[in-house]
């Protein structure tokens, strides 16, 4: 509440806390505020880096940024402009075809305007050292990670995920700026605007590193959803879907090989749905 105070210039109100997997994230009325602490992860700066520069209107004003040592913590700070809107959240749970469609539309066209970004200097070259490229980078790589999961993952699933790895191209395009955490729980909506948050895994990379994630969140409406992307992008749905095919089965595999049990279940079935076709 201190930060907040000082950076508005006036008591901020009630802040209510918000899930975040990777920082403390108060939200008040009219102010967001995101915390790491020092010494934590540099994502944060990332997002603190970029934010002034993104392209009009595609995500939260940044208000002002900083480190503050409290008597029992000692953070990096930003706070941003609360923007009116609700997640419409993975899956789309609450969202008929008709909103999906819409929403769908819209959220291509701001990520188009991203794609279409050309960033300079400083900017540029934070996109371009981002410590994190999660997905598809290219056959070889993802030949590796599935072999490492041979163990773990029943045979007919690793011949499957073998034949999608076959048809990849040797290398990925990394050439556009990518937001490439843009499921639908990073989105806000308020009727037709949207606004996109969370742009601390934003790189370089290829469109499809966003399509995959917008229609694999979009639940029920995943085939409209690629549909909207396909007929926006003036690109084949076949080539489409095998770009999200192939991203999704890069997305599982390096998740299978991080381990972790209690996950393993959810990934095997997500696993199953891929190569069978029926995703």
């Amino acid at each position: 509440m201190a930060i907040a105070a000082t950076v508005l210039g006036r008591d901020p109100g009630r802040l209510a806390v918000a899930a975040s997997m990777s920082h403390y994230v108060f939200v008040g009325v009219d102010v967001v505020v995101k915390l790491v602490d020092v010494g934590g992860h540099t994502r944060l700066e990332r997002e603190i880096a970029l934010a002034p520069h993104l392209p009009a209107g595609l995500g939260a004003p940044l208000l002002d940024h900083g480190h503050f040592r409290g008597d029992t913590c000692d953070v990096r700070y930003a706070c941003f402009a609360r923007v009116p809107g609700v997640s419409p959240g993975v899956g789309l749970p609450a969202v008929d075809a008709v909103t999906a469609r819409r929403l769908a539309g819209r959220a291509v066209r701001m990520l188009e305007d991203l794609h279409t970004w050309t960033p300079r200097g400083d900017v540029e070259r934070t996109l371009r050292e981002s410590p994190v490229h999660e997905g598809f980078v290219g056959r070889d790589a993802l030949v590796t990670q599935i072999e490492r999961i041979e163990a773990v993952v029943p045979r007919h699933l690793i011949d499957g995920l073998m034949a999608i790895a076959r048809r990849a191209p040797r290398h990925t395009t990394a050439d556009v700026p990518v937001h490439a955490d843009g499921d639908w729980g990073n989105w806000l909506a308020d009727g037709d605007r949207l606004t996109l948050l969370d742009f601390e895994r934003a790189r370089f990379g290829d469109p499809a590193d966003d399509w995959v994630l917008l229609a694999l969140s979009s639940g029920p409406h995943r085939g409209l959803v690629l549909d909207v992307i396909a007929g926006a992008t003036a690109t084949s749905p076949v080539t489409l879907r095998a770009d999200c095919e192939l991203r999704e089965a890069a997305f599982i595999v390096e998740e299978i090989g991080l381990g972790e049990p209690e996950r393993m279940a959810g990934w095997i079935r997500d696993l199953e749905g891929l190569v069978s076709g029926r995703r």
